[in-house]
């Protein structure tokens, strides 16, 4: 048997595989920005800050973020899809990433294909929260008026394509509940309607919603999520409240644009699996009615994928056309 050819194919293989170790071996040696797909100031980018901040000191240098705002996180995403795979431009993504995609709201970057996940660093419920107008306490105060009222009740979110856009139409098919969505450029705006009586509905975030639940201002009838929230104790799921299999949650991660190397990859996911722990980040997450989470790429993956087929499967049943 003429074993130079597998010589020369090991030794080639050997020299392709030495630059990416040494890339890793002295990573970082210069600033990294981490792309946040929102505006400055809202909740996700408050925790991407301390994210920055305690991944710079993690890895000896600077983290910066750089806000992409527009186009429901697409402009931010396509950006990091479009960047060289480094290591030196990162994505902040959050449910709304998924959500975009499986609504097709615009074809610039593949969840799938795009990316190369780095690490989630935590999850959290949505509230189910409704103006003080509407008059109810619960889901099922809720559905007895939705289906008492010849027009329904509408909800609002932070844009079509939206977690909470979605979330809501979920709900919509599970109760069947006659629904209008409203969309609004983003959750502040959603909000202030929500809060004025002009919309009925909200699907929000937690740190979007959490100081009007707290002032009294809303109602909030149910957690989406699979456990109810440490925050608010004896608000049911909305399983408890009679909706079942509706295990729904929002959550923050960091990812790397595709065919960066598996040894840089790794390098950051230990980092930020770090960073999620620190006790900056995971008490903003906890605060946030969040769970610090710690896993590996490959995991991270996994969820994207399992979020983009559930997404893409309220989608169809919708019959949605949002381009």
């Amino acid at each position: 048997m003429n074993r130079t050819p597998l010589l020369h194919w090991t030794a080639a293989a050997a020299l392709g595989v030495l630059p990416a170790l040494a890339s890793a071996q002295t990573y970082p040696t210069r600033p990294i920005t981490l792309v946040v797909p929102f505006a400055a100031g809202g909740g996700t980018d408050s925790i991407a800050r301390d994210v920055a901040k305690t991944l710079g000191d993690k890895l000896g240098q600077t983290v910066v973020v750089d806000n992409r705002g527009g186009g429901g996180g697409s402009i931010g995403a396509t950006m990091v899809a479009n960047a060289k795979p480094d290591g030196y431009t990162l994505l902040f993504a959050t449910s709304t990433f998924v959500t975009n995609a499986a609504s097709e709201i615009n074809a610039t970057y593949d969840v799938e294909k795009s990316y190369a996940p780095v690490a989630m660093i935590g999850r959290g419920p949505l509230f189910v929260v409704t103006s003080k107008e509407l008059g109810v306490k619960n889901i099922t105060q809720l559905r007895a008026l939705g289906q008492a009222r010849a027009d329904g009740i509408n909800f609002c979110s932070a844009g079509n394509g939206s977690i909470n856009h979605l979330a809501g139409e979920l709900f919509h098919q599970r109760s069947g509940l006659n629904m209008t969505h409203v969309p609004y450029k983003g959750s502040g705006p959603a909000t202030v309607d929500l809060l004025a009586g002009r919309v009925q509905l909200f699907f929000a975030t937690v740190p979007t919603i959490l100081t009007h639940v707290q002032s009294n201002r809303v109602d909030l009838l149910a957690v989406t999520g699979a456990k109810r929230s440490p925050l608010f104790p004896d608000v049911p799921t909305m399983a408890e409240a009679g909706v079942p299999n509706f295990n729904i949650t929002t959550w923050w991660g960091v990812l790397a644009p595709a065919k960066t190397p598996v040894a840089l990859v790794n390098q950051l996911n230990q980092a930020i699996n770090d960073v999620a722990a620190a006790d900056l980040v995971r008490n903003r997450l906890v605060h946030e009615g969040a769970d610090p989470i710690s896993g590996s790429p490959a995991d991270f993956k996994r969820a994207l994928s399992s979020e983009l087929a559930l997404w893409k499967g309220v989608v169809k049943t919708s019959g949605m056309k949002l381009q």
